[in-house]
């Protein structure tokens, strides 16, 4: 399973998907990566940074949409004042 998680002030929002399912052409499984990775790029334009986290490995950046990850985190650019 693959998840995007979009941080912002609401929480989190997800997108979840199954790359088992995709992997067999699996209409709706292929829909959410396609969605997800949408959504990944719509956040990484408005200046978004994503990670890529995965059980037993250290949190890697990522700079394009990866649907094989475990999860995909994207944080929203802090503007401070």
């Amino acid at each position: 399973m693959g998840m995007l998680r979009i941080m912002s002030r609401k929480g989190d929002e997800r997108i979840v998907w199954d790359n088992n399912k995709a992997s067999t052409n699996d209409l709706e499984a292929l829909a959410a990566i396609r969605e997800a990775e949408r959504i990944f790029n719509e956040e990484r334009a408005r200046g978004a940074t994503a990670f890529k986290v995965e059980s037993g490995k250290t949190v890697e950046r990522l700079e394009t949409f990866d649907h094989t990850a475990e999860q995909i985190v994207m944080v929203p650019r802090v503007i401070g004042g």
